[in-house]
């Protein structure tokens, strides 16, 4: 017994490294009328990464391209409430670019996630990297860090939820 033991983790260590295991991305959208914030897991979907900013007539352009490079597993796009839990205003504007991306991609789910205090978060962090004033003035930097928040809240949702 003790043998057959053995054979069968000493299999494990073998076979195990060469298994390249690997799930689709989960891609977050921090939408803005004039710039947009992404970010992206990793293959395991287990580390938040700030892809970038991009302008918003850009961004169906940037994320067809990412989408042929990348599995995408699902989108998460922010959802901005009010304080009390009603929809921002922003959602306006927010609903059209979903109906769009829905249609572009109609294999990939789309998933909202609540987005309140992100950009506070992303300015409080920014300034703890030691960013200087001017660093933080620039928007791009914001959202990018912001659509970071977002992706890395909704993965800790997703893990308590299971």
């Amino acid at each position: 017994m003790g043998f057959t033991f053995y054979r069968h983790c000493k299999i494990l260590f073998v076979i195990l490294p060469k298994l390249k295991i690997s799930m689709g991305r989960i891609v977050a959208i921090d939408y803005g009328n004039k710039h947009i914030g992404l970010a992206a897991t990793d293959n395991l979907q287990m580390i938040a990464n700030a892809i970038g900013t991009v302008h918003a007539k850009d961004v169906f352009d940037f994320l067809k391209s990412y989408c042929e490079k990348e599995s995408v597993e699902c989108f998460v796009v922010g959802l901005p409430k009010q304080m009390d839990g009603t929809d921002s205003q922003s959602e306006v504007f927010i609903k059209p670019f979903i109906n769009r991306l829905h249609k572009l991609f109609p294999l990939i789910p789309i998933e909202r996630y609540d987005e309140r205090f992100t950009s506070k978060m992303a300015l409080s962090t920014m300034v703890q990297a030691g960013l200087k004033k001017k660093d933080r003035q620039d928007k791009s930097k914001l959202d990018s860090i912001s659509a970071t928040i977002i992706l890395q809240s909704f993965m800790e949702y997703k893990q308590h939820k299971l």
